[in-house]
């Protein structure tokens, strides 16, 4: 039983996290149930494969949640996540075949630095905005204190940019909001709210896309995942309600915090 209690509450935290700041929850599924399969004698058939696989249904539920939610607060920018998607995901399919050519331990520590870099980034990347900045789509939001934010891009930029986050993403196994958020805004100049509430949005695409292909290779774990997706729905409505509640500035640090944990793993992985 205690199992199955550490299971929910194991949705519940990551579907909270990966609202909260538009990175799905993976980063917090996988290494967790990496963990139960060392501990547990009779979650030992919980492989890399499955494990992944039982996360992805777990980021649906939580991408939907989430998604519903952010829907109802209008953050949602239905038109640039379709767009990103478009491109993203033929780079997810791309990046999951050059896997296979690469040695994973060198990558993911270079790439655990250069998520502790894009943090860095982001700690400085305020100073960019008064930068003018041509773009060819142009958008608009309202936060509830009236401020009216405005961002963009070039769609020719935003397409080839997408498809390498897909790339990369599926390539490393971290999840496209990992990168997304910090391209959006970052590049895109995106408020972090509607940033978070449109990676939510992708995500839910692409973690449907991802898992039907695990569900046909049987690599999901439904005992785990039944458990899971309770505390995944409720994670998700709660980070969304957190998010709302949090200034850009707070989004912002909670991001940065986040990617912190997606190079930590990323380096150990590579370590390890």
């Amino acid at each position: 039983m205690e199992e199955w209690i550490l299971f929910l509450l194991i949705g519940l935290l990551s579907g909270t996290v990966g609202s909260l700041v538009g990175l799905g929850g993976g980063v917090v599924t996988v290494p967790s149930l990496l963990l139960i399969a060392a501990l547990f004698p009779e979650f030992r058939h919980l492989t890399p494969q499955v494990v992944v696989g039982t996360s992805l249904i777990m980021i649906v539920v939580t991408a939907l949640s989430s998604t519903l939610t952010y829907a109802r607060q209008r953050r949602v920018d239905y038109r640039s996540g379709l767009l990103f998607f478009a491109a993203s995901g033929p780079g997810a399919v791309t990046g999951a075949y050059l896997n296979r050519f690469f040695e994973p331990d060198s990558f993911y520590i270079a790439f655990g630095v250069f998520m502790i870099l894009v943090s860095i980034v982001l700690t400085v990347g305020e100073r960019g905005k008064g930068r003018s900045v041509k773009w060819s789509v142009t958008r608009e939001f309202t936060d509830p204190d009236g401020t009216v934010h405005r961002y963009g891009y070039h769609r020719p930029t935003a397409l080839a940019v997408s498809f390498l986050v897909g790339l990369v993403s599926s390539l490393f196994g971290i999840g496209g909001g990992a990168l997304m958020m910090p391209v959006m805004v970052l590049l895109f100049r995106f408020p972090p709210h509607v940033a978070t509430a449109t990676s939510m949005f992708m995500i839910l695409f692409s973690s449907i896309i991802g898992s039907l292909g695990h569900l046909v290779q049987g690599n999901v774990e439904w005992k785990a995942a039944l458990f899971i997706a309770p505390g995944a729905w409720f994670g998700g409505r709660l980070g969304a309600w957190i998010s709302s509640r949090l200034s850009s500035r707070g989004l912002l640090i909670a991001l940065r915090l986040a990617l912190l944990l997606v190079a930590v793993r990323m380096i150990w992985e590579g370590v390890s």
